[in-house]
């Protein structure tokens, strides 16, 4: 009898021991003498390029065997280039991270061929900050307030990376919802290039983060080239309380109905992401690195000078919120393909 009770024993622990070797715990990853590439899919010095140098310069003290981090700018199609680099080539190792414009999943929704991916299928690891879109105008433009964009004689431009962001789909959808005078530019290749276009008089205005706002075109509204005139999230914001929302302009269920699903599907502009396919424990392991790395004392003292928000969503609500754009019914699908949806 003991003879068999030793047997047994023997083989439940071999097959303990087995199933350790099979299946690595995130206890074994290690990123030792590797480099984590952060893919950012828009030009340098926009809020995404920010969060996302701010991000590397703390991330890999976070992961084990503190990796090197290295930031690759890959633009182009108002992002979709990256994320499809992504979803289809890039290797699920832990070694490549997107920083793509959440809203591209929209496009997915609502049958763009460009878009090559399912964004339920991304390893999600969180977004730094819940983003506030505002609309401002140069001073040549002399447009100071809502009143003075409803009375516009002319269509005023709005410089935008293209469909798939904030700076492009949430003026169109102002646009349907209110019937603002205006004409959306896309084709700039980041929020820099196109707030560049906005100071030197080639657009009248971009839509765009708060973010941006209170740090890099800090000195340019501090001086009044740029007036604030509206923002677009339901919420309104305690820093610029006297900023009308777009909402309260609205007349229509129709209306409010674009401008909600505008502050919803555009409230997490900024997501990080892996390839499809990650072993759980992997991900799980690069998802607690992230928010670890943007709950550091130290990026948070780097991002208080830069005046950048870090409020973190984690990569299970970024997911969540994934999901329920894909549970969009369908008339209102219909309804953004006519506005936000790429003409052929």
């Amino acid at each position: 009898m003991y003879k068999r009770f030793r047997m047994i024993a023997g083989l439940v622990l071999g097959l303990a021991f087995v199933a350790v070797l099979a299946v690595p715990s995130a206890a074994q990853e290690s990123f030792a003498g590797k480099t984590v590439k952060l893919v950012v899919a828009y030009s340098p010095g926009g809020s995404f390029d920010l969060y996302t140098r701010l991000i590397a310069r703390h991330l890999g003290k976070h992961l084990p065997g503190n990796p090197a981090t290295l930031v690759q700018n890959m633009t182009g199609a108002a992002g979709m280039i990256a994320a499809n680099y992504i979803y289809n080539t890039a290797k699920p190792d832990g070694l490549t991270i997107g920083a793509f414009a959440g809203p591209l999943v929209l496009q997915h929704v609502m049958g763009n061929d460009a878009a090559r991916f399912d964004g339920r299928k991304f390893g999600w690891l969180g977004v730094p900050a819940p983003n506030h879109s505002v609309c401002s105008f140069n001073q040549k433009s002399g447009i100071k307030s809502m009143d003075d964009w409803f009375g516009s004689k002319r269509e005023l431009f709005i410089s935008a990376i293209g469909p798939g962001t904030s700076t492009s789909d949430i003026p169109k959808l102002m646009k349907a919802a209110l019937g603002l005078p205006t004409k959306v530019v896309d084709g700039y290749r980041g929020g820099a290039r196109a707030r560049v276009a906005v100071e030197a008089g080639e657009a009248d205005g971009y839509c765009g983060s708060l973010h941006t706002v209170k740090s890099i075109w800090r000195e340019a509204f501090e001086a009044g080239r740029v007036n604030m005139v509206v923002q677009n999230t339901l919420n309104v914001h305690p820093d610029i309380k006297q900023i009308p929302r777009a909402i309260d302009y609205a007349k229509t269920p129709d209306a409010r109905k674009l401008l909600e699903v505008a502050d919803y599907a555009h409230r997490g502009q900024f997501p990080y992401s892996t390839p499809p396919n990650m072993p759980e424990a992997r991900l799980k392991l690069m998802q607690k690195a992230f928010i670890d790395a943007l709950n550091d004392p130290a990026l948070r003292a780097e991002a208080k000078k830069l005046r950048l928000a870090v409020d973190p969503i984690d990569g299970a609500a970024t997911l969540s919120s994934v999901n329920k754009l894909y549970g969009l019914e369908s008339g209102l699908v219909a309804r953004l393909k006519g506005i936000v949806l790429p003409k052929k």
